[in-house]
């Protein structure tokens, strides 16, 4: 289960598990929330991926008092379906979809209370709203849901040690052997495949390496901050060009902030449905979040090869690996350049390294794509689901 199929790396996440979740061992269906106007729907995604959702309009909005209709119908949809394993995947699905299976497995109709039904319950977090999201209040609240939803839950799942660290940690959501770590999984990316045109298309001038960020424009991924990085290298005549690839709420207002900037060497693209030649276009990936589960787009970019350089959020620390070397403003990890601030001026001197230093962009790249061939292939992935499915039947 999962809040909606819109662009990003958990609906793929959900889709790859369910088509390969298949008899004769497994019996799986999809549910899912539908996507809201001004976000991409990615339901084509499952499409051609032969997963057909069962799909509840009142898993795509906020949590809100509304939301006992929605339990309601997914307590309906397991009655129906008599799973054995209920696994949710992000905050909304998680919080409701949780709810709604402690009432499937101690609810018999026709009594309050019944014999408990055999039913295990697992939750992934891709990330977490625990900061940067909301004001300290509704912070709060939703840190204590997690953890009375805990109670509930027999197994959570998170995608990387960083992310352990913060949850079971920092924020005591849960027990630490209710934890599992099962990174994400992606399809190979072909290597030098098919390029989108993306120079020709919108004029960007030879002799200028290529800087992207593929994303949804939403504010937690702080794009001011490379729209601010842009400014600076624009000043000094830096020979880079800067990509937006990608839709979102804030797409309007950030090219009227672009253009109050006068960043003539940044370009917003607009969303592409095949990423492989837009990676394959990139010279440098670049991810400005302020909080990060572990960003698919990352490993994308790692896996076709493109030098990253990213804010030091949640995954990415992981994705990036050791620090070897700590220069003002950033350190150069085995995989990727990291940024320690939120300063647009780090984050130019950091780009700016890597535009210097093709041997640099070279090493990032052949030691991403050797971590990402070994650690996060699909197959791998759902081998690891399974193994956990087993443990807790």
């Amino acid at each position: 289960m999962i809040a909606r199929l819109n662009v990003g790396g958990p609906a793929r996440h959900v889709v790859w598990l369910t088509r390969s979740l298949v008899p004769p061992e497994f019996e799986s269906t999809l549910i899912a929330g539908t996507v809201p106007e001004g976000e991409e729907d990615m339901s084509y995604f499952a499409d051609e991926n032969g997963v057909r959702p069962i799909f509840i309009k009142e898993l795509s909005r906020e949590l809100s008092p509304k939301d006992a209709l929605c339990v309601l119908k997914l307590f309906r949809e397991f009655r129906s379906l008599r799973p054995d394993i209920i696994h949710t995947h992000t905050a909304k699905a998680g919080a409701v979809g949780r709810t709604a299976a402690f009432l499937y497995k101690y609810l018999t109709p026709g009594t309050l209370v019944g014999r408990p039904r055999r039913v295990r319950r697992v939750h992934t977090f891709h990330g977490h709203v625990f900061h940067s999201y909301y004001g300290r209040a509704k912070t709060r609240l939703f840190i204590l849901i997690e953890r009375l939803l805990a109670h509930a839950t027999d197994r959570i799942v998170v995608i990387s040690e960083q992310q352990l660290e913060e949850i079971a940690g920092k924020f005591r959501i849960g027990r630490r052997e209710q934890f599992a770590v099962i990174p994400l999984g992606i399809e190979p990316i072909e290597h030098g495949g098919k390029r989108s045109e993306l120079r020709e298309e919108f004029h960007i001038p030879a002799g200028r390496l290529l800087a992207g960020f593929v994303g949804r424009l939403t504010e937690i991924k702080n794009l001011d901050l490379l729209l601010d990085a842009a400014a600076i290298c624009r000043k000094e005549n830096a020979p880079v060009h800067f990509l937006i690839v990608g839709d979102g709420h804030l797409r309007e207002s950030l090219e009227r902030r672009a253009a109050e900037l006068n960043l003539t060497n940044l370009t917003f693209t607009g969303n592409h449905k095949e990423i492989a030649p837009i990676l394959a276009e990139l010279d440098i990936f670049v991810l400005t979040s302020k909080n990060e589960g572990t960003p698919l787009s990352m490993i994308e970019a790692m896996a076709a090869g493109v030098p990253v350089v990213s804010t030091a959020v949640g995954g990415v620390v992981d994705l990036a690996g050791e620090v070897t070397e700590s220069r003002e403003g950033f350190d150069v990890a085995s995989r990727a350049i990291l940024i320690r601030s939120n300063d647009p001026a780090d984050l130019k001197k950091g780009l700016l390294y890597l535009v210097k230093s093709e041997k640099v962009r070279e090493t990032l790249s052949l030691n991403a794509l050797h971590h990402v061939d070994e650690k996060y292939s699909v197959a791998r992935l759902v081998k690891d689901i399974v193994q956990l499915y087993n443990d807790i039947g």
